[in-house]
């Protein structure tokens, strides 16, 4: 038996507290996570885990092992990721959580990564609030803003650039904006990011102001915000990945100029492990290279 796998499957059950969590993780059927467990006690002689119906529990054994478990699958892959940095390409699959906006930057530039890495595949789970990524089986998520939970490796990135936006149509029957306190006078269309959906933050450099709007229209998903405003619905305030090409086509029109929306620090964040498997890694840097190549995501860009 492959006793590394059958630890790696017994410990993301520990991690996820069910089969079946750990099956859509692993991307294998629940028996075969069954299997691979009633397979390590065998080889064990004992058994790891309880199961009833309704809820799993760690043996005595079960609980002692887990330290001797986690050195060997740390250890397998740290000399996996020393072999791979010296030629091999990254194999297996990564699933990476990251704002709408975002997902759509990188997923017209996925091809490089693949070309360099025939074996790697990448799930893209588009996402505006942050997800439980032990229990749903993620790696890597991209977060805006603070990142609180101190269980959680996070390495910063980059930052958002927003534009606030109208279509021309909406703009030929009401007047622009000149400064923040103007929106109240406005439809407004919001895609919530994780928390208010009714709050927008403004900053000069010199002056930081939040608007409390009552929006027409409230969504999820960035895209459906996006065209909603395309549509001559209200204004709204977009990621420069979304309302730039627009904006430099006519479509859009850029509003408040001298008082654009407020930046948020982009995170990358994942399970806390000494070690990261190469194949994470590998999307890792690439997202860090995408984001490092556009300058609207830097530090010191400034609108």
């Amino acid at each position: 038996m492959d006793i590394v796998g059958a630890l790696q499957t017994f410990m993301r059950v520990v991690e996820t507290g069910s089969f079946s969590a750990a099956a859509v993780h692993l991307s294998v059927t629940q028996p075969a996570v069954s299997r691979q467990i009633s397979a390590l006690e065998a080889h064990l002689k004992t058994r790891l885990l309880h199961r009833t119906t309704n809820a799993l529990a760690l043996t005595a054994e079960g609980e002692q092992i887990i330290p001797m478990a986690l050195k060997v699958i740390e250890a397998v892959e740290a000399l996996s990721e020393t072999t791979c940095r010296g030629g091999t390409a990254a194999t297996g699959k990564v699933r990476l959580a990251l704002p709408t906006p975002l997902g759509l930057c990188l997923s017209d530039r996925l091809g490089m990564l693949f070309e360099q890495h025939q074996g790697l595949s990448v799930e893209l789970l588009f996402r505006e609030e942050p997800s439980d990524l032990v229990e749903e089986g993620i790696d890597l998520e991209v977060r805006l803003g603070v990142v609180a939970d101190c269980s959680l490796m996070c390495r910063r990135i980059g930052w958002t650039t927003a534009f606030l936006v109208a279509a021309p149509s909406y703009l030929q029957a009401r007047k622009a904006p000149k400064r923040p306190d103007d929106i109240r006078a406005h439809d407004c269309i919001c895609y919530k990011r994780a928390g208010d959906g009714r709050s927008w933050s403004f900053s000069n450099g010199a002056e930081d102001e939040a608007v409390r709007i009552a929006p027409r229209l409230i969504a999820n998903n960035s895209v459906a915000a996006h065209r909603a405003v395309l549509a001559g619905n209200g204004l709204a305030v977009l990621s420069h990945i979304l309302a730039g090409p627009d904006i430099e086509a006519g479509r859009l029109v850029r509003l408040m100029p001298d008082f654009p929306p407020s930046r948020l620090p982009i995170n990358v964040v994942y399970p806390s492990r000494r070690n990261l498997p190469f194949r994470i890694r590998a999307v890792l840097d690439f997202l860090i290279e995408v984001v490092r190549e556009d300058p609207m995501m830097a530090p010191s860009f400034s609108h």
